[in-house]
Order: C-alpha cells, then sequence, then structure tokens
C-alpha cells in the first residue's frame, strides 16, 4: 500500500464524523422495491458491454433481461472514453443512458491517491450553465464526462422524440456512476422543463462537495445502491471535502436492504458506518450481486 494511501486512509479516520443518526430511521425494503431495482441493474451491467454489443442489443445475459429494449446510440473505446450507450425501454416507457464503470481495483487507486481535486462545476458554462460558483466537483470525473455530453444529449432528444417519451433513467455502476449523476445534473439544464428524471446508481463513489449534494438532493430523484463492505462508496473521503447525496441504499451482510436517509448516513447499517475506512472495505463487493445481479459484461 502506498505512503499515500495509507496517509489518506488514516486522515479519514481522523476526519470529523458526521452526529449519529437514530437506528429507528433506518428501514427494510420490501422483496417487490427490491426487484422493482432489478432491471436498472441490468442495463447499469450492460454498460460493461462493447458499444458494437449494446446497439444491436446482443450482449447476453446483460440484454437477455431486457429483451425489448430499442437501442439508439452507443460510443467509448473503453479506453479514453468509457462506455455508453442510448435507448428506449418501452416496457417502463423510460429513455435509458448508461455509462461503463472500470476496474474496481484500479478505480480505488485512482480515488484514494493525491492526483485529483474539486474543480467548479460550472468551468464548462456550456455544459452546465446557471449553476452556482459554490458547487464543484471531482476533476477527473467532469473531465469524462464532458467527452460524452454532446452525443448523450443528442440521442436522448433523438429517443425522446421518436418514442414520444418524457421520461429519463440514468444508470450507472462504480466511475459509470459517478458519470452517471453527472449526466442527472446536465441533462435536466438542456431539456424542456416537462422532462422527469430518475437516477439508480451502483457503488458510487463520492462525486463532489457539499454544495453538489445539497443541488442533487434539492433538484434530483437518486437512488445510490451499496453492497456490503464496497470500499469504493466510501473514497475520496469527507476530509477531502466530498460529501453523498441523499437517497443511499444498503444492502446489509444478512441480506436486507436498509434505506439510509441523509447524507453519509454513520450507521452501521450504512456504508459510512459499515465501511469506516479502506482497510474495513472488501473490494470484491463492488461488482455485486445486486439481488442476484453481478456487474460486467
Amino acid at each position: 500500500m502506498s505512503f499515500v494511501l495509507l496517509t489518506l486512509a488514516l486522515a479519514g479516520l481522523a476526519a470529523a464524523s458526521p452526529a449519529p443518526i437514530r437506528r429507528q430511521s433506518i428501514t427494510a425494503l420490501g422483496q417487490s422495491t427490491i426487484d422493482g431495482f432489478t432491471p436498472y441493474t441490468w442495463y447499469a451491467s450492460a454498460g460493461y458491454c462493447a458499444p458494437s454489443a449494446t446497439l444491436a442489443w446482443n450482449c447476453g445475459t446483460n440484454c437477455d433481461n431486457n429483451p425489448s429494449f430499442e437501442p439508439i446510440a452507443s460510443g467509448g473505446d473503453g479506453d479514453s472514453v468509457q462506455y455508453w450507450y442510448v435507448g428506449y425501454d418501452p416496457t417502463l416507457g423510460e429513455i435509458i443512458v448508461a455509462h461503463q464503470g472500470t476496474d474496481p481495483s484500479e478505480f480505488e487507486s485512482d480515488l484514494t491517491d493525491a492526483d485529483f481535486f474539486l474543480e467548479q462545476l460550472n468551468t464548462n458554462s456550456t455544459l452546465f450553465p446557471g449553476v452556482s460558483d459554490s458547487i464543484e466537483v471531482h476533476n477527473g470525473f467532469l473531465a469524462e464526462q464532458a467527452l460524452t455530453a454532446d452525443a448523450v444529449l443528442a440521442a436522448v432528444q433523438q429517443g425522446m422524440s421518436q418514442y414520444s417519451t418524457t421520461a429519463v433513467t440514468l444508470v450507472g455502476h462504480s466511475l459509470g456512476a459517478a458519470l452517471s449523476l453527472l449526466d442527472s445534473v446536465y441533462l435536466p439544464l438542456h431539456l424542456p422543463s416537462g422532462t422527469s428524471f430518475k437516477t439508480l446508481n451502483y457503488g458510487l463513489p463520492r462525486v463532489g462537495n457539499q454544495a453538489f449534494a445539497d443541488y442533487v438532493d434539492a433538484n434530483l430523484h437518486l437512488t445510490h445502491i451499496n453492497n456490503e463492505e464496497d470500499p469504493i462508496p466510501i473514497v475520496p473521503g469527507m476530509f477531502l471535502g466530498f460529501v453523498h447525496p441523499a437517497g443511499e441504499v444498503h444492502i446489509e451482510d444478512v441480506g436486507e436492504w436498509a434505506s439510509c436517509p441523509g447524507q453519509d448516513n454513520p450507521s452501521t447499517q450504512c456504508i459510512v458506518g459499515d465501511v469506516p475506512n479502506v482497510f474495513d472495505g472488501t473490494l470484491s463487493d463492488h461488482d455485486g450481486p445486486y439481488n442476484g445481479v453481478t456487474m460486467g459484461c
């Protein structure tokens, strides 16, 4: 383990801890609610498949579990640009936008070294017009999201027109979750006001500062699902100024899915309390399973 990682991890242990949240505020999700997430889980997993496969919707189990999906566009090279795709689900009546994640071992290293910083979201005023100067996000995530923003927007606009829908859902896992969250801020700034949005993410790292988390809570419909002792959702550390928005669902070791209110809920039933530092994490939990779905193509 590098000196930088050790230093950051230990600093995270010494960082200010949020005030305890009453255990009775944690609620268990019913199986029907859990099952309702599953189509989106398969869509997030399909984000790992090559554009040729998602555009043909011929990506094995991931595609087979949403057989009526109608792809619109896909792109990325899986290296300098993460895979992405956009399409329409006639069963849900929604445009689906998905982004690829990345290798969890490499991603953990990226998120726990010091080679990143918080940057104003409106640095690119074309992508994020009118957003407050106080809102800051991870500079690497911001740069990556910008690479596909125009193409994703065009595909969503095409799909909304072609299928006469105003519902857009964004999904992603790991890095793909971070990109989907940024898209969830970006797209409403460029689509008609009557458009409805929701975001379902898996293994989401922290993306921005307190002002970003507050903006997400005020303007988005976000659910971010964490699996057991996955360490990715606890980085970058809060001591670096990063804060998770509300909307956490934590899959506990006993199999219960706990709905964790608030931002970075410190209950041991939620990810911050269950995995207080990276040494307590289990990286293999990052890919799932999420109600039987393991991420990957």
